[in-house]
Parts: C-alpha cells; structure tokens; sequence
C-alpha cells in the first residue's frame, strides 16, 4: 500500500532536483518513496508547463525576429571594424 506524500514534501523534492542537483534516488530515499514515484512526479510536472501550440508559435515568431535583429546588428557592427581598420 503506498503512503500519500504531502504537497509540500513533494515541491520540496522536486526543488532539490531541479534547483540543487540532487539526483532521484537520493531525494527517493530521503522521502521514502521509489525512484519510479519521483520520475512520475517529474513527468507530472514537466507535462503541466508545456506551453500551448499558439504560445509556442508565438514565442518561435518572436525568436525570428530577434535573430533578424542580432543579424542586422552584427551586420553593422562588422561593417563598423571593417572601416576602423582600412583608414
């Protein structure tokens, strides 16, 4: 029979993870849970913030036009060293 793990043990846990490094079989042996208990919880959470196809396509067409903006910069600063240096 499996025990319920509180909320807050459960976020505690998967901080130490994600935050501190702390591998799943420790934090499993910490809490007195398996490690395929925590491997669900990080699934869990993992599922929980993937963004939506609309927020995804959002932020790709916001990366593009940042990779258009560091071109262009990039562009000019060259453009810029090139002239420093042939006068």
């Amino acid at each position: 029979m499996s025990k319920r793990v509180p909320k807050e043990i459960k976020e505690q846990a998967l901080n130490r993870i994600k935050n501190d490094g702390v591998s799943v079989v420790v934090v499993a042996q910490d809490i007195g849970v398996s490690n395929k208990t925590v491997y669900d919880w990080l699934t869990k959470e993992t599922i929980k913030t993937h963004c939506s196809i609309l927020e995804f396509n959002r932020l790709k067409k916001e990366n593009e036009g940042l990779y258009q903006i560091i071109g262009k910069l990039t562009s000019v600063l060259n453009k810029e060293k090139k002239g420093r240096w042939s006068k």
